[in-house]
Order: C-alpha cells, then structure tokens, then sequence
C-alpha cells in the first residue's frame, strides 16, 4: 500500500490516546512522513506536530489526510465528514483504518472523482482467505499479546524486529492492524476477517520460512476483553506462537472503555495464554514481559518494572523508556538463537 507523504493526521474530537493508536503510532514510527496535525477545539490530545487547517496544510504541499483516531467499533463520525470532503476538494488523498469504508460513502467518493484524489481504505482484508490448516509451519514466530487493549502490543512487536535485525537475526515484521500496515506498507486487517477464517489469515500472514527466521506477529485486542476477546484467540491459534510477550499497563485499573472489568493477573495471563496457545503450538512459552510506563514517573518505572519482574520471574522492561534488550536477551537463550558476527540495520 503506497499512501502518498506527506501526511496531515486527523485526530477529529477524540479525547483518549487509546482510541488515537493510528496518530500516535506513525508519529512514534514515521515522523519524517507526517507534517502536521488537524483537531478540533474539543480534542485534547496533542501529538507534538504542528496544528494546521486543510488551506495550511494543502499550500505546504501534504498529499493525504489520515484519519488518526478509531473510536470504539471503528465507526466514522458524522461530524468528521465535512473535513474529509473539504481535504479532497483540496487536492488531498485520504486514508482511513476504520471499519466504515471511505469508498461507501458517496459523497465523499464523487468529492474524490472529481478532484482526481485516492481513497484508501486499510482495514480491508485480501479476499479469499483460507480456512486455518493448524499445520506446524517452517521458522520461528513470536506473538505479542496483551493484558488490554492499546497497551503497547504494535510498539513491543516494532521494537524486538528493529533490535533482532540490529542483531543479525533473519526477522520480518508481520502487522495485523491498520497502524502497523500504514507503517510497513503490507499486513493483515486481522479483526476485519470474517471470524471462521481468521486463523487461517494468520497461517498466510507468517508462512513457512528457514528455520532460523523469526516472524514478529503484532497482537490484536486481549484475550481477557470481553468485546475484542474472538480476534486475539484466533490470531493466536493461527500464529502458532513459539514466543510469546506480554504487553501491560500498569497506570489501568480497568479495561480499555469496560470500567466494570478489572485488568486481569498478569501471572493469570500468561498462565492461561499459555494453555491456550498450546493447541496449535504445545512448545509454546512467554518469555518476557512489556510495560508502557509513560503516565509513570522515572521512579516509579523503575520499581513497577523491578515488582513485576519479580513476581513472574520474567524479564520486564518498558520498550519505550528503556528498550528491549532484556527481552531479546531471554529470547536468545530460550531459542539457542545464533547471531550474525556484523549486525545487520534496516530501517522501517
């Protein structure tokens, strides 16, 4: 997928970082394709770029609106469709990973014709796809998983493949969501699978490869949400996990928009991730655990990392903060993994 850079990135009026992971995600990952943010007066998240109006950004030379937020269920916001037909009217293409598809709306798609602009709709899954085989592939695989929704899953997957690249070690980045294939260009919209083949999506998603090859499987949802349960334990099942990491926020006290679900026992977690994941895997082990302590203090990092290390006898880092080398350190000696004698980089 080749969205034309620069970007504007279109927060609209949402009003948690958690349903902003597409703005966050590429202004973490690729600051250098966007060029300015568009949010309205209610909106109090600020991704550090600067703010600018469709006439600022059009006469600065962007070529595409993303839309950067998802509220809940991935719907668009009436009250965003204005500004939408105001970019293309612009001379701007748009692109958009939520559920309701840009090309469904016919205003919008006539603005578009018109004015010779793309619409580019992420989330829609390759058509065809199989049922899951279940059978064992060639290579090496590592899923994350999460405590939550939008702990840190995409981020934790980015950072283990740019470190085992860094390393040597043969690693491709497989995304599973709308941000990580804005980011990489190519992936699976996996909660966008009609659910009796999902699994299956994620069988293609990391075929058979050398046996020294890591597939880094970014994780969708939780399997401990009661709403986005159905997609994590079909990604699981058809990834076939041999690693596993789990993504947590400390700073939650409940699930992600559910305040009456209490965020689960991360030792639980992995416990039962582990006997699940066992059935299409029965090797299958969590090697380590990922924190997003960025609503902590330094202090306070410290010693949430240093408790939960502790408790789960894992090794805990926030990949963020500190980086993922204790992760990458476990995976080596869990998987006798030999290294390259000159580190190889690649950039996203």
């Amino acid at each position: 997928m080749n969205i034309p850079t620069p970007y504007l990135i279109f927060l609209g009026d949402v009003n948690d970082p958690g349903y902003a992971k597409t703005a966050f995600g590429l202004t973490q990952w690729c600051p250098d394709r966007c060029k300015g943010q568009l949010r309205f007066p209610n909106c109090p998240l600020d991704l550090k770029l600067p703010d600018m109006t469709i006439e600022q950004a059009a006469a600065l030379g962007v070529r595409t609106l993303v839309i950067g937020a998802a509220p809940a269920g991935g719907t668009l916001q009436k009250s965003w469709l204005n500004t939408l037909i105001k970019a293309a009217k612009s001379g701007m293409s748009i692109a958009s990973g939520l559920h309701t598809k840009l090309t469904g709306i016919p205003e919008l798609t006539a603005v578009a014709k018109l004015h010779k602009v793309e619409l580019f709709d992420v989330r829609v899954p390759p058509a065809s796809l199989p049922i899951a085989t279940g059978r064992k592939r060639k290579g090496m695989r590592l899923l994350t998983i999460g405590t939550d929704c939008a702990v840190g899953k995409k981020y934790t997957a980015l950072k283990i493949y740019a470190s085992l690249k860094n390393h040597g070690v043969p690693a491709t980045f497989r995304p599973t969501g709308q941000t990580g294939i804005m980011i990489a260009g190519n992936g699976i919209p996996i909660d966008s699978v009609i659910s009796d083949f999902t699994s299956g999506a994620a069988e293609i998603l990391s075929p058979d490869n050398s046996i020294n090859h890591w597939d880094i499987i970014e994780g969708q949802g939780s399997l401990f949400h009661p709403a986005y349960s159905g997609v994590s334990l079909g990604l699981l099942h058809g990834s076939q996990p041999d690693a596993l990491v789990l993504c947590h926020n400390p700073a939650r006290d409940h699930l992600l928009g559910w305040p009456d679900y209490a965020i689960p026992d991360i030792k639980s977690c992995i416990i039962q991730t582990e006997t699940i994941s066992s059935l299409t895997n029965p090797k299958v082990k969590c090697i380590g655990i990922c924190v997003n302590t960025s609503e902590l203090s330094p202090e306070k990092r410290s010693k949430i990392i240093q408790q939960i290390s502790q408790y789960t006898g894992l090794p805990c880092t926030d990949p963020i903060a500190i980086g993922v080398e204790p992760i990458i350190q476990s995976l080596f000696h869990n998987y006798n993994i030999t290294i390259s004698k000159e580190p190889l980089i690649e950039d996203l």
